[in-house]
């Protein structure tokens, strides 16, 4: 499928290139993000450049391993740069950036892209209990307080927020949530 895709990039198909963009946006800002800590907005426009990138080099970028593979080198790549940029006007940055390397860790992204778009459907209220539970590290006490509600509020927003995520995640994505959960506690 990829290969179809990036042949017909190649081509001059504007279609393949938003079905490429769409199929690894989402994973490849959850990687920027975690690079770029507070972007403020930074890791969307580093994604966005590397499918510009890609669409105005396409005839003369040689592939040799997968799009995939390619894309997040090319982020990397990006975010590199941008500290090497940063540490110019700035002190220097010690900061790992960690190169995607292996299959597994694709889908392992794409895992956390998954959650992180079923985390975004969620109610506002689940939403915002979860991601202090989860996210925050909080006590169902800490998010009362903070959130000016109940604590049997927040026990009843985060069953909320688990029944909902088991109905839009598939069960080894689910079952991948619990872990990320479980290493959180």
């Amino acid at each position: 499928m990829e290969d179809f895709l990036w042949k017909n990039i190649q081509q001059g198909d504007k279609s393949s290139l938003k079905r490429l963009h769409n199929r690894y946006f989402h994973q490849m800002y959850l990687y920027a993000a975690k690079s770029i800590p507070d972007s403020n907005g930074l890791s969307e426009e580093l994604v966005s450049d590397c499918f510009i990138k890609l669409w105005e080099n396409s005839k003369n970028i040689q592939i040799q391993s997968s799009i995939k593979h390619y894309l997040f080198t090319m982020l990397h790549n990006s975010i590199i740069d941008y500290y090497r940029k940063k540490r110019l006007l700035t002190e220097p940055i010690n900061q790992d950036i960690c190169a995607p390397l292996n299959e597994k860790e694709f889908d392992d992204q794409k895992q956390y892209a998954q959650l992180y778009l079923a985390v975004k459907k969620l109610p506002d209220q689940c939403r915002k209990v979860l991601e202090l539970a989860i996210f925050e590290s909080m006590s169902y006490n800490e998010i009362a307080e903070k959130l000016h509600i109940s604590r049997n509020t927040v026990k009843t927003q985060i069953a909320r927020a688990y029944r909902s995520l088991k109905e839009m995640l598939d069960p080894k994505d689910f079952n991948f949530f619990l872990i990320v959960r479980k290493k959180q506690d």
